[in-house]
């Protein structure tokens, strides 16, 4: 029984790739970087907070700041300032400092590769070392934001909240090679068409598939990023 469900997951899985992906065929990350440690800082920020905030707070932030040295060097109280429309500042901050002062000391200015040394910095959880690593680096990865779990869940691909259950649940079903690419492409689907409080179900390109059409959205909001 459970083998014949993860068989059936595995086909919608299927059909929901191959109409996202002819929805959205070009898709990138929505954060807006140069350097690879300004994908790691802005992901950091995107945490209770919409990208499009945090790519009008960045350019400020970087152009201040403009590599792993000077943050590692900076005054906590000075990044407070230029990321303070983001939310949760003053945590942040001292993430991002304390972040860029192990990279600096312990790997050598460099961004780790893996999600196990990734996790390991202040601040920085599963969702944004898969971000990275799939990102910077080409290598599988599930990036499970709140678009990703709650499409997931609606999509019957996923039937959890937690970030973690989500991923699992997803790499059982996802081929390694397009898990980026899928979450990548259900973020831009959450945000243009499945929208958390009115999804518009009539104009979905995943409607035949989705055994939760025409129904309201449950909250799925994470905290951990």
């Amino acid at each position: 029984m459970a083998e014949r469900k993860l068989t059936a997951k595995k086909k919608r899985a299927a059909e929901v790739i191959g109409l996202l992906r002819g929805e959205y065929p070009d898709v990138k990350c929505a954060l807006i970087y140069e350097k690879p440690h300004e994908l790691l800082i802005a992901t950091r920020l995107s945490a209770q907070c919409t990208d499009k905030r945090v790519n009008m707070v960045t350019p400020a932030l970087f152009e201040r700041f403009p590599d792993i040295d000077s943050f590692a060097e900076a005054d906590v109280s000075e990044v407070e300032e230029y990321i303070r429309t983001c939310g949760l500042f003053k945590t942040k901050a001292q993430d991002i400092v304390g972040m860029c002062r192990m990279l600096r000391d312990e790997y050598g200015g460099k961004i780790p590769d893996s999600i196990e040394e990734l996790t390991k910095l202040p601040g920085v959880g599963r969702k944004t070392a898969n971000l990275v690593v799939g990102d910077l680096y080409g290598k599988p990865a599930m990036v499970c934001d709140t678009h990703v779990i709650r499409l997931s869940n609606r999509l019957g691909l996923a039937d959890s909240t937690d970030a973690g259950t989500v991923e699992k649940q997803l790499r059982e079903i996802i081929p390694p090679e397009e898990g980026l690419n899928f979450c990548h492409r259900l973020v831009h689907h959450g945000r243009a068409v499945c929208d958390a409080r009115a999804p518009k179900c009539e104009v979905c390109v995943l409607r035949n598939v989705c055994p939760s059409k025409d129904k309201p959205a449950k909250s799925t909001r994470t905290k951990k990023k």
